[in-house]
C-alpha cells in the first residue's frame, strides 16, 4: 500500500516521451540507460544518502493528448536490492501510449498528478522530463509548469536533439522550473545513458548531499 510506504527523501517522477517521433529502437535505448543507471553503485548510494535513507520512483509514458501510462508505480529505494528491482521493472516496462503527437504539457500535468499521490511524506517533489520533440498537441506547458513550481515541484529536462537541434531551448523555456531547476541535452539516444545517468545524480545526489 502507498499510504504504508516508509518516509523517502524525494519522489522522483520520470516522465518519458514515447511520441510517434520515438521509433522501437530509440525506446528501447531510453528504457535500457534508466534501467541501467538504478544499476550504479553512485546512484544506488545517492538514494541511500539522505536522512531518511531513501527515495521514491516512478516512470510515466506519454505522447499524444490522453495517452498516458504508469509504466512502474512508486518504489522505494534504498539500497542495491531494492535499485535492482526497479531496474528490472524498467527494462520490462511495456510501451502501453500509443505513439503519437507530442502532448508536453499533458504529460507534464499527468506526472504532478502522479507526484500529489506520492508516498513516503517525501519533503522534496522532482519531474523529470525526457524527449527528443517540441509541444505540439495538447495544453500549454508553460501554465502546468508554473502550477507545478506553485506546489513546490522541480522540474527538470533532458532534450534528445537527434531530430531538433534547438530543443533544449524549447525545454528550458516551456519545461524547467522550481528550486534548483536545470535541463541538458544529449546528441542522439545512443548518448542517452550517458545524460540520463549524469541527471539523476544531480536531481538525486547533489541536493541530499549538499
Amino acid at each position: 500500500m502507498l499510504a504504508a510506504m516508509e518516509p523517502v527523501d524525494l519522489a522522483l517522477c520520470l516522465a518519458v516521451d514515447v511520441s510517434a517521433s520515438v521509433d522501437y529502437d530509440e525506446f528501447g535505448l531510453m528504457i535500457g540507460g534508466l534501467a541501467e543507471a538504478f544499476r550504479q553503485p553512485d546512484i544506488i548510494a545517492a538514494c541511500a544518502a539522505g536522512p531518511r535513507g531513501a527515495i521514491a520512483v516512478s516512470l510515466l509514458l506519454w505522447s499524444g493528448p490522453g495517452a498516458r501510462d504508469v509504466a512502474v508505480g512508486w518504489t522505494r529505494i534504498d539500497g542495491p536490492a531494492a535499485a535492482a528491482a526497479l531496474a528490472e521493472a524498467i527494462d520490462f516496462a511495456p510501451r502501453l501510449p500509443a505513439p503519437g503527437a507530442t502532448a508536453l504539457g499533458e504529460g507534464m500535468a499527468a506526472g504532478l498528478v502522479l507526484l500529489a499521490t506520492a508516498p513516503g511524506t517525501p519533503p522534496r517533489l522532482t519531474l523529470d522530463v525526457s524527449g527528443d520533440g517540441r509541444w505540439n498537441a495538447g495544453r500549454d506547458p508553460r501554465p502546468v509548469r508554473d502550477a507545478g513550481v506553485l506546489a513546490g515541484v522541480t522540474l527538470n529536462a533532458l532534450a534528445v536533439l537527434n531530430e531538433e537541434p534547438d530543443l533544449l531551448e524549447h525545454y528550458r523555456d516551456v519545461v524547467i522550473g522550481g528550486s534548483g531547476a536545470f535541463a541538458i541535452s544529449c546528441a542522439d539516444y545512443a548518448d542517452f545513458a550517458r545524460a540520463i545517468r549524469e541527471k539523476l545524480l544531480r536531481e538525486i545526489g547533489e541536493p541530499l548531499i549538499a
